[in-house]
């Protein structure tokens, strides 16, 4: 597996083999890889030469993902873990650019999409989501992936990245791989690793409110209100429990929806658990009645 740490490289070795007639699959990360990541490359390691040739596993923390420095300093980091997950997995390419070589001094461009403003995170946060798309951009043109693979733990950050591929005419194959989750139901994260064990068992809270949700659901109920407060009760009756917020949009356009009908819809709950902060999705669906 050969490293490169320089955009400049990267660049160069993905067009050398596309001057050969290779392809590229592409799986990018923020690092300090676990079940979830290897998860994704497994699944993307079965698509080897039918959607692509050589792999390229990316690691970089993106420092607009962060809502503080300290934040960012924080987040847990060991990249000699990540080459051997990587190695483990078949990658033939390990790139992990620095923050000052993505982004160097003076760089002033940043990517927007439209159509999210009342989506809770992006409300909230929107240089989050100009910055997954401005750092996917990048990636995607360093890297000349002819398939890229993701996983739906940001979810709403997937459907920006593939309308902007879409918007953008980026060359690439986009495939998506759900939720991956430990037996318990926990969404797996790096952010799992900031939690003291009872602050962990606490947060499985957030998958027991999706559950609850789910459930109602399939007992008739379609008035959205009702189903949010579901989930929001469920997560304020655990005592380690910070509620953030819950949010039912309608999937893949993330439209609000006020009651549903046949389709299919995104369930998202948000809480902190200590210095953690802990989103989980699910996605229903919903048959002609």
């Amino acid at each position: 597996m050969k490293v490169i740490e320089k955009v400049a490289e990267m660049q160069e070795w993905a067009l050398e083999r596309k001057r050969r007639g290779r392809r590229l699959g592409f799986v990018p990360t923020m690092g300090y890889l676990h079940a979830g990541h290897l998860t994704i490359l497994c699944w993307a390691r079965e698509d080897r030469d039918k959607e692509f040739d050589r792999l390229v596993v990316g690691v970089f923390i993106d420092p607009f993902q962060f809502s503080s420095a300290e934040e960012y300093r924080s987040y847990p980091r060991d990249i000699r873990w990540d080459k051997e997950v990587a190695l483990g997995a078949g990658a033939d390419v390990f790139f992990v650019p620095s923050a000052e070589e993505l982004y160097p001094e003076g760089f002033t461009t940043l990517i927007s999409v439209g159509g999210f403003e009342h989506v809770t995170e992006v409300k909230r946060h929107p240089e989050r989501l100009r910055g997954a798309l401005t750092t996917t951009a990048k990636l995607l043109n360093i890297v000349q992936p002819d398939c890229l693979y993701l996983g739906l733990k940001n979810a709403y950050q997937v459907v920006a990245i593939r309308r902007m591929i879409r918007d953008l005419n980026f060359p690439v194959k986009v495939k998506v791989h759900p939720v991956v989750r430990d037996e318990d139901g926990l969404a797996v994260s790096a952010r799992n690793f900031l939690l003291s064990e009872e602050e962990r068992e606490a947060a499985k809270v957030l998958y027991r409110s999706l559950q609850a949700a789910e459930q109602a659901i399939q007992k008739g109920e379609r008035e959205v209100a009702t189903l949010q407060e579901l989930m929001a009760n469920t997560i304020k009756e655990e005592p380690l429990a910070r509620f953030d917020y819950v949010e039912i949009l309608q999937w893949p356009t993330l439209q609000p929806v006020e009651r549903l009908k046949a389709g299919r819809y995104l369930l998202t709950v948000s809480a902190y658990f200590g210095p953690a902060h802990l989103t989980d999705h699910s996605l229903v669906e919903i048959e002609v009645e």
